[in-house]
């Protein structure tokens, strides 16, 4: 398998319908075949063995994408929103590639040595070398390397080979089954699996793709009335933003389905989401890097009837992540390896023709029945749906108690003076570990720590009330809406650090 056949099969079945850009001057499946050929051709010219992308999206990524496929290399899109030493670090791996950088990216790969093309001389260079026909080299090489976000860690570069791509692609969507007017807006980062993943299902599908470079509420609203965008994928912040900035147009006639993921949604904005656009289909997705993208999905139909329902379990499945996708089985075991059962949390493992699990020098990190540790903490309920309650390394064990942040979060992020909220452990002699919460009140709001304490105290119990409320102006976050949980316990525990922007 190799991921070029998905775009041969495009150029195939739908040659002429646009896929790939604005709907006036955009990519069909036959010229994206032909500048994929013209772009391996100058990836064996340049003796290169990889294509390292340090650029915003838009076509020249999905050029990128299938000339190296075709040419057998793999693609390696890079955070350049990296500080200069990592971004010196990872780019040491990868002496020999050939880099597609912005101007204002170019100075780091120039500096390892690379073979640097801008976005506008790669796709000039594809278009003057696309005569005759290069052989793709079919192999299971790695297709892609991405490396993680790194918010806990440095980051890892997660291969992905032609299998697991092309695996998830034929398990999750229909050939051509898009309808020609179909478009689909992207609003993550090339270096975002999502961005990789939507490449692939969306021309297998036959829907045009557009990228927004920067998002901005009033920009993403604009883009997809202009457009007419019927499909659309954003990160939990983004849809907030969208649901919370005051005086827009949220008129969006075009839309019928909005996908999110990649981070934790807040009950109040989804609820909020759905009331504003009622006709639109709500679809969670839950996946990883390493899983090649989605592996559980909470469609339209749960959305809607966990809203109207008056069944708190059926509720709660508002904040699941939805059933496993085709091909994908999802256990939950206890420390020591055992399954538990519904209802019981623990650590999430996942196995299925997609996931990988693969780390560059590192080698495979499946068990021995093929299954991945997600690293994240959850549990499966009574019907099979999956309810993700965080990263395991972000449990806050206070005392003998094991304590989840997220559960305390949801119920911060419903009050109604709570813009932002997190909750993080940090060191204490008493209780090994004490819960503190760092809130962003609402513009005007006073957000009164005692009656947030008061709030987490009757919802849920005393343990898990915070022991100190502090305010800040904003979280950090990665661009796709993490949290950067070591740099909010770093700035906690820092001498003399008190309250930042508290009202």
């Amino acid at each position: 398998m190799n991921v070029s056949m998905i775009l041969d099969m495009a150029a195939e079945g739908f040659g002429d319908r646009v896929v790939i850009g604005r709907a006036q001057d955009g990519l069909t499946p036959v010229r994206l075949r032909e500048l994929a050929v013209g772009g391996a051709r100058s990836v064996r010219a340049a003796d290169a063995d990889a294509i390292v992308y340090l650029a915003t999206n838009g076509p020249a990524f999905a050029v990128a994408q299938f000339a190296a496929a075709h040419a057998g290399v793999p693609l390696v899109p890079v955070n350049y929103r990296l500080g200069e030493e990592q971004l010196d670090a990872l780019l040491a791996n990868h002496r020999r590639a050939l880099a597609i950088a912005a101007s204002d990216q170019d100075v780091a790969p120039r500096r390892a040595g690379l073979t640097v093309r801008s976005p506008a001389e790669w796709l000039t260079e594809a278009a003057a070398n696309t005569d005759g026909d290069v052989e793709p080299r079919l192999s299971d090489a790695p297709a892609v390397l991405i490396y993680t976000s790194g918010t806990t860690s440095a980051p890892k570069g997660v291969v992905l080979r032609h299998h697991n791509l092309v695996s998830y692609v034929l398990g999750t969507v229909e050939f051509a089954a898009a309808d020609p007017a179909e478009a689909a807006l992207m609003s993550v980062p090339p270096y975002h699996i999502a961005a990789v993943s939507n490449v692939l299902t969306n021309l297998y599908a036959g829907r045009r793709t557009l990228t927004l470079d920067q998002f901005t509420p009033e920009g993403w609203l604009a883009l997809v009335r202009e457009q007419r965008i019927t499909h659309a994928m954003v990160v939990p912040t983004m849809l907030a933003r969208l649901m919370d900035t005051a005086g827009l147009d949220r008129s969006v006639p075009s839309m019928r389905s909005l996908a999110y993921g990649g981070a934790r949604m807040p009950v109040r904005v989804i609820e909020t989401a759905l009331r504003t656009w009622p006709r639109v289909d709500f679809v969670n997705a839950y996946g990883l890097t390493e899983t090649s993208s989605t592996v559980s999905v909470l469609g339209p139909a749960e959305h809607r009837a966990a809203v109207a329902s008056d069944d708190p379990a059926v509720r709660a499945r508002l904040g699941s992540a939805g059933l496993p996708v085709p091909g994908i089985e999802i256990e939950v075991r206890d420390v020591t390896g055992e399954l538990l059962g519904a209802g019981e949390t623990g650590q999430i493992w996942v196995r299925g023709e997609q996931v990988s699990g693969e780390y560059a020098g590192q080698g495979s990190a499946v068990d021995e029945r093929g299954f991945f540790h997600t690293r994240d903490r959850g549990r499966l309920d009574a019907d099979g749906y999956v309810h993700i309650e965080g990263r395991a390394d972000d449990t806050i064990i206070r005392g003998a108690e094991n304590i989840a942040p997220a559960e305390i979060e949801d119920v911060l992020l419903r009050h109604p003076d709570v813009l932002d909220a997190v909750v993080v452990g940090v060191p204490d002699e008493e209780w090994g570990q004490r819960i503190e919460a760092v809130v962003v009140p609402r513009d005007g709001a006073k957000a009164d720590a005692g009656a947030l304490r008061a709030a987490v105290r009757g919802t849920l119990r005393g343990s898990k009330t915070p022991d100190r409320i502090t305010y800040w102006t904003e979280l950090p976050r990665t661009v796709t809406g993490k949290l950067v949980r070591r740099d909010i316990v770093a700035a906690l525990t820092a001498p003399g650090n008190g309250t930042k922007g508290q009202p």
